[in-house]
């Protein structure tokens, strides 16, 4: 099957099928954010824009990787730029690799850019193919799309589940390592099973600027693959989707096990702004979602500026009722860890405490 074919059937089953987590959660439930009875400042008074990699954004938010690489997805993709450029984020484009295989499908990825010419655009592309693509391979990407920086995603879960898949991770450390060459930032970006700090190390000294943890408690690829394989009845590949459908590490662990290693892009289950501002007080620098636009995408640009616009709105009076001002603040905000999130956060040697203990005095920062 050609990638084309497999990515508006992604893009299909995301928008028509249950594709989230089903018993591993985000972990934005176990995250308690101190209310301030005296905020001592007006709604109005709330700064939400954010800098990231040398950009500066009107809010700490992006839309995430979502589609591209078959002609039925430039309207949508379009519409999503639309709203970004109208809002004032960021927006990334789904995995190039198709435009690489036809480049009568790199529309699909640059109307992007032409929708939202001021925006922080990223471009998108796999670990398993910047072996084969190397260095001009993926300039070709950045240039493609006029990309500000470029997301190199981790996706072995799924590529593991996928009959076609590439299952070979060996030296994939080592192609970042010569990506990162490039004088455009790179970000990687897991695709649902979350980074550990172990490998959010090894990413940072490898030279990456930027990790998505792409964490467990959004859609989930195993689970977007065994509806694939019961279409074509394939038992052993639906079988081992239902048993990885949860595996990895959910969205609000995997943000302190990389927050002091580098700015952290927040994804995987964020579906409001209180979501948006718990990542942010945990240690992300952004945070960003893909699944709850594609229906929105789908009926068009306003559609998708609406849903947004209301997660901002949210962001603002979560930011109001934590007496934060502006988006550093909130980096500093008390949180009060609980339940399942302690537990692993504890377990792994973090200290849960000091997140509870937080002031405007404290030297707590984000990186």
């Amino acid at each position: 099957m050609s990638t084309s074919q497999r990515k508006i059937e992604h893009l299909q089953l995301c928008a028509t099928s249950p594709v989230e987590s089903r018993k591993a959660r985000a972990g934005f439930e176990d995250i308690m954010l101190v209310h301030r009875a005296l905020p001592e400042m007006g709604m109005d008074d709330i700064d939400i824009s954010a800098e990231f990699l040398g950009r500066k954004m009107v809010a700490p938010f992006m839309i995430a990787s979502i589609t591209g690489g078959h002609p039925d997805t430039t309207p949508i993709n379009a519409a999503l730029a639309g709203a970004a450029g109208e809002l004032g984020i960021g927006i990334g484009v789904g995995s190039q690799r198709a435009a690489i295989e036809d480049p009568a499908l790199e529309d699909s990825f640059r109307v992007v850019r032409d929708e939202a010419p001021d925006a922080f655009v990223y471009g998108n592309v796999g670990a398993a193919q910047i072996r084969q693509y190397g260095v001009e391979g993926v300039e070709k990407l950045i240039d493609m799309i006029d990309a500000d920086a470029m997301a190199i995603h981790l996706n072995f879960l799924q590529e593991a589940i996928q009959p076609e898949g590439d299952k070979n991770a060996s030296d994939a450390l080592e192609s970042i390592r010569e990506i990162c060459s490039l004088s455009t930032p790179i970000i990687v970006k897991e695709t649902g099973a979350g980074i550990s700090h172990e490998d959010a190390l090894l990413l940072k000294k490898a030279g990456v600027s930027a990790i998505d943890v792409g964490g467990v408690g959004g859609t989930t690829w195993s689970g977007v693959e065994v509806y694939r394989a019961r279409a074509r009845e394939d038992t052993r590949s639906e079988m081992l989707g239902e048993l990885f459908w949860d595996f990895g590490i959910p969205t609000v662990p995997s943000i302190v096990e990389c927050s002091d290693s580098l700015p952290v892009i927040a994804t995987g289950g964020v579906r409001t702004g209180l979501d948006i501002a718990k990542s942010i007080a945990m240690g992300a620098s952004l945070a960003s979602a893909a699944l709850p636009f594609v229906a929105p995408a789908m009926k068009g640009k306003e559609e998708v500026a609406e849903s947004i616009s209301l997660m901002l709105d949210e962001l603002k009076v979560a930011m109001f009722l934590c007496g934060c001002r502006n988006i550093k603040k909130m980096h500093s905000a008390p949180a009060i860890v609980t339940g399942w999130t302690r537990e692993y956060m504890e377990l792994r040697g973090f200290k849960v405490k000091e997140f509870a203990m937080r002031s405007e005095s404290s030297d707590f920062q984000v990186v």
